[in-house]
């Protein structure tokens, strides 16, 4: 098996040799402390979907990228080493019940943006801060069958489910790059 050659994440298995390093915490409980309406869900850009968005909270790394780069920064600032992207239903199987499985790849890679930069602005030489793709779940589930007179209904298959985490992993590692040249070298891995 070939080993992964590490780039920005090289300094993190030194970290952790030295000390425990802290993770954030949930995305989602700090996105309800702002109480959004669903016009600060929509903002601008979207505010004549034909749908509701409120609860979409992926959909914010792009309505509202302020909210979910004060959150992260509100994590850094605490001391977390690491932060995880907004992006646990950024997938195209989720984003399907809001009618935006065409944004999950924009999504995946704005959010990635937010959470560099935050670390950026955070990381020093001696406390480095690591961004960390989530990955979460789907609203669908292909081991239990949505009907119960039929044992073997999928309402997803494994393969839409492998199409969905690939796309959203590639559209993760793009949104790492920096978008524009940096006057220091990144310290966020």
């Amino acid at each position: 098996m070939k080993q992964a050659i590490y780039t920005r994440g090289a300094a993190l298995p030194a970290v952790l040799e030295q000390r425990i390093a802290i993770l954030d915490g949930a995305m989602g409980t700090m996105i309800q402390r702002f109480k959004l309406s669903e016009a600060q869900y929509r903002g601008e850009r979207f505010k004549d979907f034909h749908k509701d968005v409120k609860g979409n909270n992926e959909l914010l790394s792009l309505s509202r990228p302020d909210v979910i780069q004060d959150i992260h920064e509100g994590y850094l600032a605490a001391g977390a080493d690491m932060i995880e992207t907004n992006t646990f239903g950024a997938t195209t199987v989720a984003q399907a019940d809001y009618d935006m499985a065409d944004l999950a790849v924009e999504m995946n890679e704005q959010s990635a943006r937010i959470a560099r930069a935050a670390c950026d602005k955070f990381s020093t030489p001696d406390k480095p801060r690591f961004v960390v793709g989530a990955l979460g779940p789907t609203p669908k589930t292909a081991s239990i069958s949505p009907d119960v007179n039929d044992p073997g209904a999928r309402n997803v298959t494994f393969e839409q489910l492998r199409v969905a985490y690939h796309e959203q992993v590639l559209a993760l590692m793009e949104g790492r790059k920096p978008t524009a040249p940096s006057a220091r070298p990144s310290a966020c891995r």
